[in-house]
């Protein structure tokens, strides 16, 4: 049976709550997973949420893919990257500033990418509001699988800052 693990774009909550963390106005990645040399993960969901509308008239972009490079994020610690049954062993994805964590500072040459999913979010004043949370659940036969030694990212790009909550849900 596998194990079933979910990952936030934070450290996990603790007396409180979940933060957001701002996009900032360049690509920037949001969370990111790192699958270690001995093992692959399958994704089961995946989503967003915003604390604000785009403030633009700008689309903001946000994507999920998996890349042959890190981004260099503030590493998770394995409290972050929680079971969602309770007695499940601690996830065996890589933590680490060059592996698995949150709120990039450096996004890395990627080289090779496979994008899984990808949605605009209309800014403001061109007609979106812009803060209607997005969630994505794919079907048993559609389910992406991440293979050994790469890295999964929620990555986005926003011409006006705004904030997020992001995560991933996956198999081991």
């Amino acid at each position: 049976m596998a194990h079933r693990y979910r990952s936030w774009n934070g450290p996990a909550p603790t007396t409180a709550a979940q933060v957001a963390v701002t996009t900032g106005t360049a690509i920037k990645t949001m969370l990111q997973i790192a699958t270690p040399a001995t093992r692959q993960i399958q994704l089961i969901s995946w989503g967003f949420s915003l604390t604000a509308p785009p403030a633009t008239t700008s689309t903001g972009i946000v994507e999920l893919l998996d890349t042959d490079v890190a981004a260099t994020v503030t590493a998770h610690a394995a409290a972050g990257v929680q079971p969602l049954v309770p007695g499940q062993p601690a996830s065996l994805m890589t933590l680490g500033t060059g592996a698995t964590g949150y709120t990039a500072a450096a996004e890395g040459s990627t080289t090779a990418s496979r994008v899984h999913d990808v949605t605009e979010v209309p800014g403001l004043t061109a007609g979106g509001d812009g803060i209607a949370p997005y969630v994505f659940q794919w079907m048993p036969d559609e389910r992406p699988i991440i293979a050994v030694s790469r890295f999964l990212r929620v990555r986005v790009t926003f011409a006006a800052a705004v904030s997020m909550i992001t995560y991933v849900t996956w198999d081991e």
